[in-house]
């Protein structure tokens, strides 16, 4: 009885539309299944541990803590020797362990776990400037850098681009986009980003689990690939944000939320809703809108001012519940405590089904695939979330190579989004300046790098975002061991970007260079200024603020 003060300890689970018995006096009457099942879910489910946790102290007397800690601890350590870890075997196709879709082992057996050396290292699998644990401006570096992996470019990207097809095939691909085929990728995605050692991945729910021939079929395929990912990633590793693709498939070609067609506008919002709850059932702390087909290839069948209206009102829907579940959670008192740990534990799939609670993005992008995209800029998606009353609501997740093709700097962007509170998280990548398109390459110019994190210091951390490697390998890259190079050589650009940022407040000469100071209404001021006579103006001290920055460097 799990509230009672009998010597017995059970727990009921719904899994897989099964309701599963754990009753630990009677080990023997449990499957391994069931065991596997039990730990898989008390390993990744903080409310069932911290229930767990609870009821075993607080409900139990002295004597029966003992027995119940000694029996728990036995099942531990059988569990232990169960489930030890498998053999590991390189995960190319022809493998002899390579036939089965639920198989485990090493997808990179040549690269180690990537560890911090310093400046001096020559060691291309090695962080120089990296050091996630070393404080700097009263953080750690990883908190402020808070590094992430976009699945998509790092194990869907093949290298094709407009003029030619992919380059790359991993050892791991099979050539089909099946479940069992992205159900060995996110293997692969969690080895990846252990070796890194970064907390972080991002993901397009297409990316990760393939389209179905129906909406449900879809979800069940990406229900399945989703509960291996909560598995994978531990209690460690999380999203930073998950995202629905809405540009790819025929018919978002038209738009999604813009669409003229009602019925893609309803799927389109059955498939953001579900990339909502499985981002907050893998622990996402943020959720990225972006409209890759919002726009317009032209006015001459565009209604522009009925496309706002409908995308304003496509982002609004899913507001509601998230104001009814956020004035729930205000509550406080045992009574509702209690009661919600039951609705978690009673409830079939809460965890899948309950709405996202976190973070609302949009990603300004100028163009491409469209001509015209309503999201432009920082300051034109700010002007739209001000008409719509949706400030507040959302704030922006700023793509480095999209402020290039907006004709901005990163700088600027971020600055903008900054000053207006809109600063969410940060897809850290670049463009090529004289490429026209967006290339999404590694962000290795450690100036522009400093002015990004010039913007994060200022904005006193980047949390619950982060730095979001939203980059891809050249087409001509084609080793797997230029997967880790690219992205070591990113991590490392940044962290010395923070470094330099660093030095300069540690100066104090950039930051007087900033000073200004005006009071006074236009009454006061016609008074100074006739006081003041003909007004002396001083130099901007241009080329000085550029040689301190540059002696950062």
């Amino acid at each position: 009885n799990i509230f009672g003060f009998y010597p017995k300890f059970s727990i009921f689970i719904k899994k897989g539309g099964n309701c599963v018995h754990f009753d630990f006096f009677n080990p023997k009457s449990l499957s391994l299944s069931s065991y596997s099942i039990f730990w898989s879910e008390f390993r990744n489910n903080n409310t069932l541990s911290s229930l767990f946790a609870e009821l075993f102290w607080v409900k139990c007397n002295m004597n029966s803590r003992k027995v119940l800690l000694t029996l728990l601890c036995l099942n531990v350590v059988s569990l232990a020797v169960v489930f030890a870890e498998p053999s590991t075997c390189p995960a190319d196709l022809d493998s002899e362990c390579a036939d089965s879709g639920e198989w485990e082992g090493e997808f990179f057996p040549g690269i180690p776990k990537i560890k911090y050396e310093g400046p001096s290292s020559k060691n291309s699998l090695a962080y120089k400037w990296y050091n996630a644990e070393e404080e700097i401006l009263g953080k750690k570096m990883k908190d402020w850098l808070r590094f992430s992996v976009a699945f998509w470019h790092t194990f869907r990207g093949t290298g094709a681009d407009p003029f030619g097809v992919g380059t790359k095939v991993w050892p791991w691909e099979d050539g089909t986009n099946s479940v069992a085929m992205a159900k060995r990728r996110m293997r692969a995605n969690f080895e990846f980003i252990k070796k890194l050692g970064v907390d972080y991945w991002c993901f397009h729910d297409r990316d990760i689990a393939p389209d179905g021939k129906t909406l449900e079929e879809s979800n069940a395929n990406l229900d399945e690939v989703v509960a291996l990912a909560k598995d994978l990633q531990g209690k460690k590793i999380r999203p930073l944000w998950g995202t629905a693709q809405l540009f790819m498939h025929p018919r978002y070609m038209h738009g999604a939320a813009t669409s003229s067609e009602v019925s893609v506008y309803a799927y389109a919002a059955a498939q953001v809703k579900k990339a909502m709850e499985v981002t907050h059932y893998l622990g996402g702390e943020n959720y990225v809108f972006w409209g890759g087909r919002e726009g317009y290839q032209t006015l001459l069948n565009t209604d522009m001012k009925e496309n706002l209206t409908i995308w304003q009102d496509f982002l609004k829907r899913q507001l509601p519940i998230r104001k009814r579940l956020d004035s729930m959670v205000s509550l406080s008192g045992s009574v509702f405590s209690f009661c919600s740990v039951l609705v978690v534990i009673l409830s079939s799939n809460y965890l899948s089904r309950s709405p996202f609670l976190g973070a609302l993005l949009i990603e300004p992008k100028p163009q491409e695939p469209t001509k015209h995209q309503y999201d432009w800029d920082a300051a034109t998606t700010a002007a739209f979330l001000h008409k719509y009353g949706l400030l507040g609501e959302f704030k922006l997740n700023i793509e480095c190579n999209h402020a290039t093709l907006a004709g901005h700097s990163c700088h600027h962007e971020l600055e903008t989004a900054r000053i207006n509170g809109l600063l969410g998280t940060i897809d850290a990548n670049s463009g090529d300046p004289q490429i026209g398109w967006d290339t999404d390459q590694f962000l290795t110019d450690i100036g522009e790098a400093t002015m990004v994190m010039l913007s994060v210091v200022r904005n006193g951390g980047i949390a619950p975002g982060g730095l979001n490697f939203d980059a891809k390998l050249r087409r001509e890259s084609t080793d797997v061991e230029d997967l880790f190079i690219a992205h070591v050589s990113g991590m490392d650009t940044m962290a010395r970007g923070l470094r330099n940022v660093a030095k300069l407040i540690g100066d104090g000469l950039w930051t007087s260079l900033l000073e200004n100071g005006w009071e006074g209404d236009f009454e006061t001021l016609e008074k100074k200024a006739m006081e003041w006579g003909e007004p002396k103006v001083a130099s901007a001290k241009q080329e000085l603020a550029e040689m301190i920055s540059l002696s950062a460097l």
